[in-house]
């Protein structure tokens, strides 16, 4: 029995495969997240290791490294190989064009169901904080378990906190009915109703009091027989392109198939090319200690403050009458600031942004602005 048991686990994370998906520009990061280095890539927390190397690290736990791939622009090719030098060269699929999330998972599932038709998926954002991992973890081989015996696309849920109107929500089946006693659902996984867009502070006040509401932090487990499955009933255009290259993926014409083919695929994410049309769609609640860490507030709510909720990763400062505060320096550089309240300072040593961080949704726009007045360096 014992022998068994290891045999099942062994072969689980055999099949079991990540996809990281590192091609995003990070832009509410500006100054520090800039096209050509963007968030992903970032010591962002301060602590020696960029965002895809703490996730790339939390994966590792869970499948073997020849499992690991990295979805990533090709422009980021030579950063990713520099930051995870154990990842396997063939492991980093280059995306020519941005066509969003639905046309990158697709490239992956084909190639990976070409090596593996038994294979498993987690796909995961590189740039996500999570700080209960071991509970992550637990919930991710929950979900991986249960998309190898059935037909099911599983999205991780995060518990809301608050009523946050910045992200989207995911409304889940509190009651268990005939199809999900048949499935052996318990009280961790639900059937899902519904996603919802990001909503007005009301409409989060209501999911958050319903407890029937989770927010879709765009991390997802399927195998890959029915993510094929679901792209040939939902996406057929995206299917038919990837389904076209299978004679070629995994062989030396990849790269020229993809150059010329990817970017002719849908421009749309996962979201609404399949799991807002699928009825397959299952979530696990999970309260993981979850940030998208999207945003400089969102970077201040995780870090260590002072005693006035600053949050400073400079020591040469002299920082006065000043509170809520998020102040970014380059190593070595010294300032003088007082009187800012809930205020954003990042310096970094080309471009300086001081902003009120309660108007930082506006920061996009106004750096859009800057580059078509001094040119893309500063994007």
């Amino acid at each position: 029995m014992e022998f068994q048991t290891l045999f099942t686990k062994m072969t689980a994370k055999n099949n079991t495969y990540i996809l990281i998906m590192a091609g995003g520009v990070g832009s509410r990061f500006w100054p520090k997240s800039r096209n050509q280095f963007p968030k992903q890539f970032i010591d962002i927390l301060g602590i020696g290791k960029s965002l895809l190397q703490l996730t790339y690290e939390r994966f590792e736990k869970i499948a073997p490294k020849e499992n690991i791939y990295i979805l990533t622009n090709d422009s980021y090719a030579n950063i990713v190989k520099e930051q995870l030098p154990k990842v396997i060269t063939d492991n980093i699929l280059l995306e020519p064009s941005r066509n969003n999330t639905a046309p990158c998972i697709a490239y992956a599932a084909y190639k990976i169901g070409k090596i593996n038709p038994e294979a498993n998926l987690v796909v995961a954002p590189s740039d996500h904080l999570i700080l209960r991992e071991d509970i992550f973890l637990n919930k991710i081989e929950m979900a991986l378990d249960f998309s190898a015996k059935h037909d099911a696309l599983l999205t991780l849920g995060i518990t809301p906190t608050r009523p946050d109107t910045g992200y989207g929500y995911i409304e889940f089946a509190d009651e268990q009915g005939k199809e999900s006693k048949e499935l052996g659902l318990g009280t961790e996984i639900k059937k899902v109703n519904a996603f919802k867009e990001k909503p007005v502070l009301e409409k989060a006040e209501e999911y958050l009091a319903s407890g029937d509401y989770v927010w879709n932090a765009g991390i997802f487990i399927w195998s890959v027989k029915s993510l094929i499955k679901a792209f040939e009933l939902h996406a057929a255009n995206i299917a038919e392109i990837f389904a076209n290259g299978l004679p070629v993926l995994n062989t030396d014409k990849e790269a020229d198939f993809i150059r010329e083919q990817y970017p002719k695929s849908e421009n749309i994410s996962i979201d609404y090319a399949i799991l807002e049309r699928a009825i397959n769609v299952y979530t696990i609640p999970a309260d993981i200690g979850w940030s998208d860490l999207g945003t400089w507030a969102s970077l201040h709510e995780v870090v260590e403050k002072d005693e006035e909720n600053n949050a400073i990763n400079c020591d040469k400062i002299n920082l006065k009458e000043s509170s809520d505060c998020i102040i970014h320096l380059p190593a070595g550089k010294a300032a003088v600031i007082r009187g800012l309240n809930n205020f954003i300072v990042v310096d970094d040593g080309k471009a300086l942004l001081i902003y009120p961080k309660n108007h930082e949704q506006e920061i996009k726009s106004e750096v859009t602005a800057m580059v078509n007045l001094f040119g893309k360096d500063l994007s």
